[in-house]
């Protein structure tokens, strides 16, 4: 058995970023296909599962718990569960990234 989602049926946000959320199709993993401008990023939250970033081009920096770091094009960058973290493209070009939630479903909360 196999799925294909093709890109017309992709849940895409006013800001070009895609939610795969995989419980639907059988599979534990969700993920953001991120397309982010220069300034833009989540708030400050934290999920009950772990989270990988897959920064794709661009250059964004990272706030993981007390600490940031800068994330550029090749780089995979791996948040613990229950850890306060966001993100926010700091470079002059789009940030795109595949950021991966190890749950059939996004969880999140606020900060």
């Amino acid at each position: 058995m196999f799925h294909v989602i093709p890109r017309a049926e992709q849940k895409q946000s006013p800001n070009r970023t895609i939610l795969f959320e995989g419980g639907q199709f059988g599979t534990p993993i969700s993920l953001f296909l991120m397309d982010a401008e220069p300034g833009q990023g989540p708030a400050l939250h934290v999920h009950p599962y772990p989270e990988t970033w897959i920064v794709h081009s661009g250059e964004a920096e990272f706030t993981v718990g007390e600490q940031k770091i800068k994330g550029k094009a090749g780089d995979i960058i791996v948040v613990d569960p229950e850890t306060p973290h966001r993100f926010v493209n700091t470079g002059t070009g789009r940030l795109q990234m595949t950021c991966i939630h190890a749950s059939d479903r996004v969880v999140q909360s606020w900060l």
